[in-house]
């Protein structure tokens, strides 16, 4: 589920968050970057049932309405297209997610029942969950194709359940746009026979990238002032206290990758902290930190200290 720019992002903010605290605490960081990385895991969890808790949500307004004392004919006989829905019944049987939910206490919707509310009310206003309920019988891709649709018009851009879930864990406030679109690319790919392996990512790609996480914010944090080094005198326009913090840290995160991690490639190295500038820094960080990558890529390749080997030389 992690790509290598979501781990970049997760420990430039464990080295911004060491950076600001008076006592550093090189172990207690160690352990709140695994745990932010975490906290992921448990947001994709709680977010897909989320989707089990809408239908649920869905259910009880069904059997409120039959009970009306002047129920409509609708009402005595509604739907049940929603209830019966292919996909929320594969993520709803799944052993796995069941088990993570009971272990962690994620069951958080039997308690906060009204955001589910919210969006169901915000769901019944769609002209294509009106047409999806006239379906008297839907294929597995129908009913893909519906859940896609409630949760990227209905569930992500809702702001109160971003209020809900940021008051919930402050790590998630970044980290539900990448458990977002996540979760979209595993509903585009999942199907009965996949259901088992897919519905549940592994966190890592692999334990290369589990290496990566505390080899790259240990370089960073241990190798500080050799980095700071590198950057001095690349920047005569720029005064020292100038320098955003989060750039002088892209920065860092930059040559470390240079100097230490041989199979990165130099163009991937700066292209993804390019991104991460544009998003978590000032508007005119992307070209400053730009100028400064290229013109020390240059001066490594010279003096024969870019440390690349195998894919890393491409």
């Amino acid at each position: 589920m992690l790509t290598r720019r979501h781990i970049r992002v997760k420990v430039l903010q464990s080295i911004y968050a060491f950076n600001q605290t008076d006592h550093r605490d090189l172990d207690k960081q160690e352990k709140f970057l695994w745990y932010s990385i975490d906290q992921m895991h448990d947001l994709y969890v709680l977010l897909l049932q989320l989707l089990i808790a809408t239908r649920d949500q869905a259910e009880s307004y069904l059997l409120k309405s039959q009970q009306k004392h002047l129920a409509t004919t609708e009402e005595k006989n509604p739907s049940r297209t929603f209830l019966n829905n292919k996909v929320i019944a594969l993520i709803s049987e799944n052993k796995t997610l069941s088990e993570i939910i009971k272990n962690k206490k994620l069951n958080y919707w039997k308690d906060d029942n009204e955001y589910v509310a919210i969006l169901f009310k915000e769901l019944r206003k769609k002209d294509w969950y009106i047409e999806y309920l006239q379906k008297p019988d839907t294929t597995f891709a129908e009913d893909k194709e519906f859940v896609i649709k409630l949760y990227k018009q209905v569930i992500a851009p809702n702001e109160k359940l971003y209020d809900y879930l940021e008051d919930r864990r402050l790590t998630w406030l970044d980290d539900f746009p990448i458990v977002n679109t996540a979760i979209v690319k595993m509903l585009q790919g999942l199907s009965p026979k996949n259901a088992v392996t897919t519905l549940i990512p592994d966190l890592y790609k692999n334990e290369e990238d589990r290496t990566y996480v505390i080899e790259l914010f240990r370089k960073v944090v241990l190798k500080d002032e050799q980095l700071a080094k590198e950057i001095e005198g690349k920047t005569p326009n720029w005064d020292k206290d100038r320098i955003a913090e989060i750039d002088m840290i892209i920065l860092k995160m930059g040559i470390a990758e240079f100097k230490h991690f041989p199979s990165i490639p130099v163009r991937a190295t700066i292209n993804e902290y390019l991104e991460i500038s544009k998003e978590y820094s000032t508007p005119k960080s992307s070209l400053f930190i730009n100028g400064i990558l290229d013109k020390l890529v240059k001066e490594f390749q010279e003096g024969d200290k870019l440390n690349k080997i195998g894919r890393g030389l491409k």
